[in-house]
């Protein structure tokens, strides 16, 4: 399995309706693309301070990296990482992805 991490810095314009409605793009990816398990979204919790203005982000499990390799080219996912990038803070200066085998 592949947890595809996806860490953001929204631009501060964005409404939490806004943001509502981008996490609730990348949550519709589940019912049109193949082998995604999961996916969780929200707010950084951590305690901590070292998110480096990274404070919003989102998990997607997938079956295998097949399956992510897949999701990576899907149309659907291609519109909604547009979006994803329109709404950062920088485009993808404002984003940082990280990938891990589980």
């Amino acid at each position: 399995m592949i947890l595809h991490c996806v860490f953001m810095r929204l631009k501060s314009a964005m409404t939490p309706d806004d943001k509502q409605a981008l996490f609730d793009a990348i949550v519709a990816l589940k019912q049109v693309i193949p082998g995604i398990l999961d996916i969780k979204y929200g707010p950084n919790v951590s305690p901590e301070g070292l998110h480096g203005g990274f404070v919003d982000g989102f998990a997607v499990t997938f079956e295998s990296p097949e399956a992510r390799d897949t999701y990576l080219v899907h149309p659907e996912h291609v519109t909604v990482g547009e979006r994803i990038v329109s709404s950062t803070d920088g485009g993808l200066a404002g984003l940082l992805v990280f990938d891990l085998v589980i």
